[in-house]
């Protein structure tokens, strides 16, 4: 392979199929579910392993810019750039302002583009089918990456493959001129399809050049192309962040790569490979895929099974025991439990609208809230008082803030809080407290080399998150 590739991770989904272990605020792509990486950290390292592959460039949402960071940076991979998307438009701008980015310096830029939540098991096979897509991309084509289909699996796009294209260099695989696009079909379609031949999964991978990719944009969609050039053109960096305008990109139509390029273009092809891929798109999905005990079982965390075969069970804080049960998904967090039988896993999304429905939160975010300082925890809660966990990261810092209607008292557990209130600056060690009243401006900072936990107790006539006047913060937040 000759040419040098560029990733781009598209990490700017909800997830919300995998609940209630994926939250909107904490998607799966920021979960480790099949290994100790994160779904997103593996995409990073099979993309960094291929060769001749640059930085990647990042489209994730606005909410999540600081656990992509710390993720990147945990897995010492800094990336080319990080766009931040205020709302998602689909995957169609999402590659846009990539490609925008990239066509800046090499108009030529080679674009692998990869979804952040997907599961790849052959990484050998997986740079062939890469290297065969760039070939075809090399010659004008806009590449797409189809899995060779095992089951007539009814949740996937299917991609009928033409004649093969004749390529300027040996290949390891076969590339073909995509004959005809099919959204998700019936069973009895999909049956139709594996005894033809000739059909493949549409993997929502794809390899082209930025300059074809905005050509195609262009020609097929300028509405889009041209909301998102607005948005690029007027885009400010931000702590490291590259943040697209918010009134143009809002303004730019949603719409996928499929409909919006790939199915317009007369210069799409096709690589049919296999190498181990999996969408993760359901809990179904998940459990096909994690390894599995003698009768089919897959556990994790503090579980008691009896009589139980096929089945997912997943414990994230207490003890779960499941007795006489088949097929079934079992997954329980702190603040929400699912029981489910695995043929219902595409049913989920009535769950989630029913929260939705009832302005809940547990479809939104876990107990346990992540900030770029650290995190906290609600532990208890009732009238007037509210207690939290608190963990900030060393060397980090609360922003210098207000509250009209609460007071705060803080018990250090470990590490050291250096807590300022009305420019007075005091050092507490672990069993020390302190009294913040209310209307006092004031800042927690952790000035130590190890993380700082600690117990706020909260007390007054109003206790929401809303309730906080900000001064200053390192982070750039507002609210």
């Amino acid at each position: 392979m000759h040419s040098t590739i560029h990733p781009v991770i598209l990490s700017g989904g909800s997830g919300t199929r995998l609940w209630p272990l994926s939250r909107a605020n904490y998607p799966k792509q920021l979960l480790p579910l099949v290994s100790q990486e994160t779904m997103l950290q593996a995409t990073l390292m099979r993309a960094a392993a291929l060769a001749n592959a640059q930085p990647p460039v990042l489209i994730c949402n606005s909410e999540h810019r600081f656990l992509t960071q710390e993720q990147c940076e945990a897995i010492h991979i800094k990336p080319e750039a990080i766009y931040l998307e205020a709302i998602g438009r689909n995957t169609a701008p999402a590659i846009a302002l990539a490609a925008f980015h990239l066509a800046q310096a090499d108009e030529n830029a080679m674009m692998l583009v990869l979804p952040a939540d997907h599961v790849i098991d052959d990484q050998i096979a997986f740079a062939q089918a890469v290297e065969t897509a760039v070939m075809g991309a090399q010659e004008g084509y806009l590449m797409a990456f189809g899995i060779v289909p095992s089951t007539p699996e009814t949740g996937y796009g299917y991609i009928k493959s033409g004649d093969p294209i004749t390529l300027a260099a040996a290949a390891a695989l076969t590339a073909y001129h995509v004959q005809c696009f099919y959204e998700k079909p019936s069973l009895e379609m999909a049956t139709s399809f594996l005894q033809e031949g000739g059909f493949s999964w549409n993997s929502g991978m794809f390899v082209f050049t930025a300059k074809r990719y905005l050509e195609e944009l262009q020609r097929h969609r300028s509405d889009i192309f041209l909301a998102v050039q607005a948005a690029w053109q007027k885009k400010i960096k931000d702590l490291g962040f590259f943040r697209p305008d918010n009134d143009a990109f809002m303004a730019c139509p949603s719409d996928s790569i499929d409909y919006a390029i790939m199915q317009a273009t007369d210069r799409a092809a096709v690589v049919p490979a296999q190498f181990g891929w999996s969408d993760v798109g359901s809990w179904d999905s998940l459990w096909q895929i994690v390894p599995k005990d003698a009768q089919g079982n897959f556990t994790s965390g503090d579980t008691h099974i009896m009589d139980t075969q096929r089945s997912y069970i997943r414990a994230e804080n207490r003890l779960v025991s499941v007795i006489g049960l088949e097929d079934v998904i079992v997954v329980e967090t702190a603040d929400a439990v699912l029981v489910m039988h695995k043929s219902k896993a595409q049913q989920l999304k009535t769950a989630i609208q029913h929260l939705e429905a009832s302005q809940r939160k547990e479809h939104l975010e876990h107990l346990r809230i992540h900030r770029p300082w650290g995190w906290y925890e609600g532990i208890d809660r009732g009238e007037r008082f509210q207690v939290k966990r608190i963990m900030v990261k060393p060397g980090e810092k609360l922003s210098l803030q207000m509250h009209h209607h609460r007071a705060e008292h803080w018990v250090v557990v470990s590490g050291t809080a250096k807590v300022t209130v009305e420019n007075k600056e005091t050092l507490f060690a672990e069993n020390q407290s302190t009294y913040i009243p209310f209307g006092k401006p004031h800042r927690l900072e952790n000035p130590g080399k190890i993380p700082l936990h600690l117990i706020e107790v909260q007390s007054g006539a109003y206790l929401g998150e809303d309730d906080i006047v900000r001064f200053e913060d390192s982070y750039g937040r507002t609210l």
